[in-house]
């Protein structure tokens, strides 16, 4: 069987369209720097040699042209790295070479052999390869070995174009290579979450029309029957609840390392049939240690819930919403707290409420209430309302 090549990656895909233009450029500087030979060939000294190194740029225009025409190459962005690195060397040579070809008052006062234009395409390429950073440093390299074979590092430099033309040239197509390269990086994270997307939308149907429909009956006939098949009715209502949970946030659990988090999924994985998480359609995003801190404020309520509340009690957890502020309800419906329970709870050392419910709240700038009732040893249960504001 044969093996398949290996495709180019998306951030050299992405400036392939540079590199296309680059080539249209060599051309257009190659025959802008031949004509130069025309007009400056009879002020050498030595033509017979000029026109020898202008048939070699020639040979290596003609030659680079082809290898970077070649998009499709697995390890494209070595062979880039190659032909970039020609580039300097050809572009050194030929500058240095006009003094073997020139005396002078020729080259002191005009350009290199190579002409300043055909050179520029040894910094695009540093720039598209490498971004703004090297192509600025490739600039200022080139500009150097020019001044350096003029001889004008005195006065005569801050009269030269040569520098300020390289280095911006280098620094604005390095800038817009490293663009395209976050362009198409941005471009192919959208479509592999679509495609995720599509995947979840299409697996969930598959296991609603099946695993969720098996244990919907497991549940509903185990409760019909009771004795010792109610057990096994409530360990599949537990996988229900988690299976829909698990198939309705699985897209937005994934964690891409921004700033920011859906507080959603950190919440509704305390569902489970006797914890009844409700949450808004939307995403409802905070910063990633504020998320931390409210869900974990959630989860030490729902902790007393199961601790203190009763055997049968049932809890209730609403997320709302309102643009200025978020409010988290944590409710259940159990035998609640007696009146100065908590007080006398923190005066024994107890700090559970005080620093993991109220603590956590307080240091994000919000507050949390505490509604319960006891008449005559009859709870009405008991209801947490975290309300934090929006930065």
């Amino acid at each position: 069987m044969q093996a398949r090549k290996a495709e180019p990656r998306p951030s050299d895909v992405a400036t392939t369209p540079l590199w296309r233009a680059v080539q249209a450029l060599r051309l257009v500087t190659l025959l802008y720097a031949v004509g130069q030979q025309f007009a400056s060939a009879p002020y050498y000294q030595n033509q017979r040699l000029s026109w020898v190194l202008i048939a070699l740029m020639a040979v290596w225009s003609g030659a680079s042209a082809i290898m970077l025409s070649q998009w499709r190459v697995p390890d494209v962005r070595r062979l880039r790295a190659w032909v970039v690195f020609g580039d300097h060397v050809v572009v050194i040579a030929l500058m240095a070479a006009t003094r073997l070809v020139a005396d002078y008052d020729w080259y002191h006062g005009h350009q290199t052999l190579p002409t300043t234009l055909w050179a520029a395409n040894a910094v695009i390429g540093a720039a598209i390869l490498l971004g703004p950073v090297a192509g600025v440093c490739s600039g200022g390299l080139i500009a150097a070995v020019a001044l350096t074979v003029r001889d004008q590092w005195g006065q005569d430099v801050w009269t030269d174009a040569t520098v300020p033309v390289l280095v911006s040239v280098g620094l604005a197509l390095g800038l817009a290579a490293s663009t395209a390269r976050r362009a198409q990086d941005q471009l192919e994270r959208a479509v592999r979450l679509t495609a995720a997307a599509e995947e979840r939308e299409r697996l969930s149907r598959e296991v609603h029309d099946g695993v969720l429909q098996v244990l919907s009956y497991i549940k509903r006939r185990g409760t019909e029957i009771g004795g010792p098949t109610e057990e096994l009715a409530q360990r599949a209502a537990e996988q229900e609840v988690a299976l829909r949970v698990l198939l309705s946030e699985q897209g937005d659990r994934g964690d891409s390392g921004g700033a920011e988090v859906d507080l959603r999924p950190l919440l509704t994985v305390h569902a489970k049939p006797t914890v009844f998480v409700s949450t808004p359609g939307s995403p409802v995003l905070v910063g990633r240690w504020a998320g931390s801190e409210i869900a974990a404020a959630v989860a030490t309520a729902l902790s007393n819930v199961e601790l203190h509340a009763g055997p049968d009690a049932k809890a209730y957890v609403l997320l709302e919403d309102t643009g200025d502020e978020l409010v988290i309800s944590v409710r259940d419906d159990g035998v609640g707290i007696p009146a100065g329970r908590l007080a006398e709870a923190e005066a024994e050392g107890r700090l559970g409420v005080s620093r993991s419910i109220v603590g956590r709240i307080g240091s994000l700038g919000g507050t949390a209430d505490l509604l319960t009732e006891v008449d005559g040893g009859v709870g009405f249960g008991t209801e947490w309302e975290f309300r934090v504001p929006r930065p």
